[in-house]
């Protein structure tokens, strides 16, 4: 009985610890991020463009997740998102050209918001989300096949359509991450800080798409 319970004991700790840790660097990433979009922007750094924005993505996503288990995935992990933060550069001169600054405090505010209602729900209830694993799934296949298909027929209203099914499907991530940290299905900290990054930035990303178009109007 007593090694039972110093195992849950040493398994809750453990909880805590990837949990704290992966607060710590999403933090630190986001304050990274935060700079080198700024530095983008002041500079007026060129876009990358499509192609280079999806090698940068999804080659350094691999790198961290190859690297997690080593001190070096904490080095990619800030790679991975100052890489992305120089790609918000250009969409922020965008928005500043256009007089639309509150539309990026606006958009701030409610990724803020969401991570926070989600993460909040999630830390309080202690609930099993690992159910919205099937959905998301699913969601993740619409985006892709309404991503693609956009490319193409560039209609204004499955683009906004896009970036609102966004915005639910980061915030589902954000619900099933934290499940999947306090129930002892992720024990890296570095690759659960990744995935609330990525729900973060298309939050982000997608708010001000959303917000800019009903600001024009």
């Amino acid at each position: 009985m007593e090694r039972i319970f110093s195992s849950s004991q040493q398994s809750l700790v453990s909880t805590h610890k990837v949990l704290r840790n992966t607060y710590l660097l999403l933090g630190f990433t986001l304050a990274f991020s935060a700079v080198t979009a700024t530095l983008s922007t002041v500079f007026a750094l060129p876009s990358p463009g499509l192609i280079l924005m999806l090698v940068g993505f999804y080659g350094l996503m691999f790198l961290t997740h190859k690297l997690a288990n080593s001190p070096a995935g904490i080095l990619a992990a800030f790679a991975f998102t100052g890489f992305l933060g120089y790609c918000l550069g250009p969409i922020l001169s965008s928005f500043l050209t256009a007089g639309m600054g509150d539309v990026i405090a606006m958009a701030l505010g409610g990724t803020a918001l969401v991570f926070f209602g989600c993460s909040a729900y999630v830390l309080t209830t202690r609930r099993d989300m690992s159910f919205l694993s099937g959905m998301m799934m699913a969601g993740f296949v619409v985006l892709l096949v309404a991503v693609v298909a956009n490319i193409f027929l560039q209609l204004p209203a499955l683009h906004l359509a896009i970036s609102a099914l966004f915005i639910l499907f980061s915030a589902g991530a954000i619900l099933w991450e934290t499940s999947n940290i306090i129930h002892g299905g992720e024990t890296n900290y570095i690759r659960a800080t990744v995935s609330l990054y990525v729900s973060l930035y298309n939050i982000f990303v997608s708010l001000l798409s959303l917000l800019g178009f009903a600001n024009r109007d």
